[in-house]
């Protein structure tokens, strides 16, 4: 094992969540079973976002037909600070010190910045926040550890004016079948908000109408999180299910009712990513209907808003106390753990791993021998009102 037999980054809030602006707490611990010689120990808080992507562009026709790939991508850097342990800073000259054996905890704080954007992990780009600490030898490898939190940066829906909006969406449909046309498919559904929180669930009522002479294969409605990757030159568009019901089948002449079906959310980032500039988040709300036999679906969106901080009146029908919702009442709390809740009646929310699962955050700077958990999943808010999180079945298209 060598002569270090710990090497770990500990932070004081056991949840690693964090809010703009707080405090981060915690200690490096590092235990030696004989001394070493090393320029110093240094600790480094990162915060950024970054988006890239490839793609095939093909020019010329027959032999002279030629493929190049194209790289895409853009960056944001919040925060980059390194904090000296023990030592020398890095670069500074001197004798280099020894560090005797026995175990030892180097306290740190560090202020996150306001305004940071909500950590996101997404197919082409990501809003990434880690520490990483080095023991810096001299003609000798290196040993590094890495710890990676999350930062939430609370959407209010009291603050959106359009969340507590209901909306209708509409659209119809007709098909044909070689040059015989039939009667329309009419698709309608509404909601009686737009704002919602993870924990809720999205009621969905909704009618189809089968005028045509075809049976409809089935309908579904599905919860979808569009992203946008901006880079230097080009923007990349995903769409990812994260929820989705279905029903059966439609005859000619008949209608089918949804009435208020429910789609759970699952704990995921907020709308709009505000303070990142070249990442963007919606979430939709879409039913459809599927024909059978060839023929595109019918599809009838509507945008919806997912926030951290639930409508009041959302507080109110889940049998909560009347407190007024706002991102005042999310404070830290003075020993730097998990954001608390400034208004005694207001529960606050549990703080549930994104439902896409986890991610591996080593970068090219990390070897093979970088210590710490390298398998992360950003935490969100969730308010455990009698739903429990749902299973994630991926589901991308470009």
């Amino acid at each position: 094992m060598g002569k270090l037999t710990v090497f770990e980054i500990v932070l004081s809030n056991q949840q690693c969540v964090y809010y703009p602006g707080q405090m981060l707490q915690g200690h490096v611990i590092v235990e030696l079973s004989e001394e070493m010689k090393m320029r110093g120990i240094r600790l480094q808080f990162y915060g950024g976002s970054q988006v890239h992507w490839t793609e095939r562009h093909s020019t010329g026709s027959g032999k002279n037909r030629r493929t190049t790939t194209r790289h895409y991508s853009a960056s944001e850097q919040y925060f980059n600070s390194v904090l000296v342990l023990f030592g020398k800073a890095e670069g500074q000259s001197g004798d280099n010190p020894v560090l005797p054996a026995g175990r030892y905890s180097y306290q740190f704080n560090f202020q996150l910045p306001c305004d940071i954007p909500s950590s996101f992990e997404g197919s082409v780009g990501r809003v990434r926040y880690w520490l990483s600490c080095v023991i810096d030898k001299p003609w000798k490898f290196d040993h590094n550890t890495k710890k990676a939190f999350t930062v939430i940066n609370l959407l209010d829906l009291n603050t959106e004016p359009t969340a507590v909006q209901g909306a209708q969406g509409s659209g119809s449909k007709t098909l044909c079948c070689l040059c015989c046309k039939s009667g329309p498919i009419t698709c309608k559904f509404t909601l009686d908000k737009l704002g919602y929180v993870p924990g809720e669930i999205i009621p969905v009522r909704g009618e189809i109408i089968n005028h045509s002479n075809r049976r409809m294969a089935k309908s579904y409605a599905e919860f979808i999180m569009v992203t946008k990757y901006h880079a230097t030159k080009k923007t990349k568009t995903t769409s990812q299910v994260v929820a989705r019901l279905e029903r059966g089948e439609v005859d000619p002449g008949d209608t089918d009712v949804w009435p208020d079906s429910p789609i759970p959310i699952p704990p995921c980032p907020p709308s709009k990513l505000p303070g990142c500039r070249i990442i963007e988040i919606d979430y939709y709300v879409k039913l459809c209907v599927d024909p059978a036999g060839p023929a595109f679906d019918l599809e009838v969106p509507l945008n919806v808003i997912i926030g951290s901080i639930p409508l009041q009146c959302t507080v109110q029908q889940y049998g909560m106390p009347s407190a007024p919702a706002s991102s005042e009442m999310y404070q830290a709390t003075a020993a730097g753990d998990a954001p608390a809740l400034a208004h005694p009646d207001m529960p606050p929310p549990t703080y549930a791993e994104c439902a896409f699962g986890k991610v591996n955050i080593k970068d090219d700077e990390d070897s093979e021998y970088t210590r710490g958990n390298l398998e992360y999943a950003p935490k969100y808010t969730y308010y455990n009102w009698g739903n429990e999180p749902q299973p994630y079945v991926p589901s991308v298209t470009d």
